[in-house]
């Protein structure tokens, strides 16, 4: 067995050598030869677009060397990888008014999207009560099935999958209402799956892909509860068999793992984060496996591009999903795929008051990211399956002082931006 520890030691100046070389020829580069060809090569290996952080990244790419890399078992068949690959987050049970909601669908198909990730919030859908889905919260009362029954009938109109993420219990499921957070899990998990089964058997054979709660490793997705792998596998499973009773041909998604390299500390209830890695393989110890079809993961490039190469466990990038299916390879759990539920990079203008915690890129970088995030996955990562941008618009500019509002794709009167033409270029020639 290697000592990667005595590896390491030896490695330290082959390591200082090819850094301070890869310097010293850049350096020399510059001068001589075209800068901007060079320039681009650099961004392509270290993800950065100046020149002392290329230099940096070059430095400790130069560790990858002396590290394990992740074991991604590319040449191993996957299931759920060769449909289209273009998705798009959507908040269409918040768009008040029909006509938006059959706009933002138009637009998305227009751009060549083949999928939304839609919420089916269980408190919008059974809000009154066990059994009760009639909405009486605004005059008229009416089912409140009918806002979903709209949205599935626009997506099959204009030639979209859905993917329906069932989260957000309601307050009368829990003994304490919403003390704990209003996306803590109910007191019943059989509750639970009720409603799951509600679901899946009202759009039996128009909706197919369903995922079983979002985020459940941060803060406040749990709750304000500390993090609890097991306790989400236990949810998990009463899901998987009550879908999977009511529609044998359902694919179920698992809870999209956030990036995050915290070890779930909690201050007063709060801030209760646990790193990826680690709530993975805490799935998979609880037995996991058996009770989801997809693994979802959220890839954020934060502050640097799609082509950032280097593998730190403890740095956010977009690299990072490689470590993620290193986890699911060393469970024996290869021939499933990995699908991104969220990707992006953050355009918070310049100078604005919110602290920009996801990064901060222009709007033409982040034309250009997305596009590239799109085309490093689908020709080096053969194991990822469909990609979700996050997310098309916001009904409402009440949120544009919070930075992850600046996700967004088109304004909320439905003016698109750069990246919009960007991808609807790309997806009209990537594929053919």
């Amino acid at each position: 067995m290697v000592n990667f520890g005595d590896v390491a030691m030896k490695a330290k100046p082959y390591r200082l050598w090819i850094a301070t070389l890869a310097a010293g020829l850049l350096a020399i580069g510059l001068s001589i030869a075209n800068r901007a060809a060079i320039s681009d090569w650099l961004l392509h290996v270290t993800g950065e677009e100046q020149l002392l952080p290329q230099v940096r990244g070059l430095w400790q790419l130069a560790s990858n060397i002396i590290r394990p890399l992740p074991d991604t078992a590319d040449d191993v068949p996957t299931a759920f990888v060769g449909a289209n690959p273009f998705g798009i987050n959507v908040f269409l049970e918040q768009e008040v008014e029909p006509a938006k909601r059959e706009r933002v669908l138009q637009m998305v198909s227009q751009a060549g999207f083949g999928w939304i990730r839609q919420e089916f919030p269980w408190e919008d859908i059974e809000i009154h009560g066990k059994g009760d889905f009639e909405d009486r919260r605004h005059e008229p009362h009416r089912s409140a099935w009918e806002k979903y029954d709209h949205i599935v009938a626009l997506a099959e109109k204009y030639g979209l999958e859905i993917v329906a993420r069932l989260s957000n219990p309601p307050a009368w499921s829990r003994a304490a209402g919403d003390e704990n957070g209003t996306r803590a899990p109910p007191d019943d998990l059989d509750d639970y799956g009720d409603f799951v089964a509600a679901v899946v058997g009202r759009y039996k054979g128009r909706v197919r892909y369903y995922q079983i709660w979002n985020e459940p490793n941060i803060h406040p997705e749990w709750g304000n509860l500390p993090i609890d792998p097991e306790g989400y596998v236990e949810l998990l499973k009463v899901a998987h068999r009550r879908a999977k009773e009511t529609d044998p041909d359902c694919v179920i998604v698992s809870g999209a793992l956030a990036q995050t390299i915290e070890l779930g500390d909690c201050i007063g209830g709060y801030n209760c984060n646990l790193n990826d890695f680690l709530f993975l393989q805490r799935l998979y110890d609880a037995g996991a496996k058996d009770y989801f079809d997809i693994l979802a993961v959220n890839d954020y490039g934060m502050w640097s591009g799609p082509y950032d190469r280097r593998m730190r466990p403890r740095v956010i990038n977009f690299s990072r999903p490689m470590y993620v299916r290193d986890i699911m390879v060393k469970n024996g759990d290869a021939a499933k795929p990995i699908w991104f539920t969220e990707m992006n990079w953050n355009a918070i203008p310049d100078g604005h008051p919110a602290y920009p915690s996801y990064g901060r890129v222009t709007d033409e970088q982040l034309a250009r990211y997305v596009v590239e995030g799109y085309q490093r996955a689908q020709e080096e990562w053969p194991w990822v399956g469909v990609i979700f941008y996050w997310f098309f618009k916001r009904p409402h500019d009440l949120e544009k002082d919070q930075a992850w509002y600046y996700f967004r794709m088109a304004e909320p009167d439905f003016t698109p931006l750069p990246v919009y033409d960007a991808m609807r270029a790309y997806t009209d020639t990537c594929c053919d």
